[in-house]
């Protein structure tokens, strides 16, 4: 397992490992981002853009050269799609 993926959170509502694969200059990172914290979802943030081995694991892993990727317990979300990180987490809608 990569080093970056090794790294195991845990949150109010049971034990999840979030990772979520952005760069800096990605608006929808950084709306995933937000709002990630604002559910307080503990993540593990993977800067692609800072770190190569990151990118091609991605690309390996999901076939997916963008960003946001929102992995979850293994399983990735393509993109910002706040109802499928709800369902992901068990989380209610807001």
């Amino acid at each position: 397992m990569s080093s970056y993926l090794s790294h195991k959170q845990t949150s109010t509502g049971g034990a999840h490992r979030v990772v979520v694969f952005s760069s800096p200059t990605c608006v929808w990172c950084t709306r995933a981002k937000t709002y990630l914290r604002s559910r307080s979802v503990p993540f593990r943030d993977v800067d692609v853009s800072s770190n190569p081995a990151a990118a091609r694991d991605l690309v390996r892993r999901t076939g997916q050269m963008g960003v946001p990727v929102i992995e979850i317990d293994g399983r990735p979300i393509v993109g910002f799609d706040q109802a499928r990180i709800d369902s992901a987490l068990g989380l209610r809608a807001n």
